[in-house]
């Protein structure tokens, strides 16, 4: 089944939490397989990176475009670090982040480093 970002972006969507739930990584992840690309497993958002490269998605610079995926590495206090997928207006993990890339004021603080991935 060839990658359906919008079928992923709708799952994302509709499966977002009010709040945060700590499992990023599961959502971002079944958002992903239901677009048609079934992904590996592994226990911590920040190592998806590797997975994510061997589905096809390859890392891209620039400004996010619907369907985009981003690997975010720990910040203070989150040592799993946080993985969340572009809806083409917010980006989405088990909840909508209404303030940008960043899921909390400790990543919005110390400003971990990211890859943004995108499925050809």
């Amino acid at each position: 089944m060839p990658w359906d970002k919008n079928a992923a972006v709708t799952h994302a969507d509709s499966h977002a939490r009010r709040h945060s739930t700590g499992n990023c990584a599961r959502y971002v992840r079944e958002a992903i397989d239901a677009g048609g690309v079934v992904l590996g497993h592994t226990h911590y958002a920040k190592n998806y990176g590797p997975v994510l490269a061997a589905s096809g998605f390859q890392p891209i610079h620039g400004v996010p475009q619907k369907g985009d995926v981003v690997v975010i590495q720990p910040a203070p206090g989150h040592p799993a670090g946080h993985m969340a997928i572009f809806d083409g207006a917010n980006w989405v993990s088990d909840f909508k982040q209404l303030h940008g890339l960043y899921p909390s004021p400790a990543y919005r603080s110390a400003r971990p480093a990211y890859i943004v991935y995108r499925h050809p």
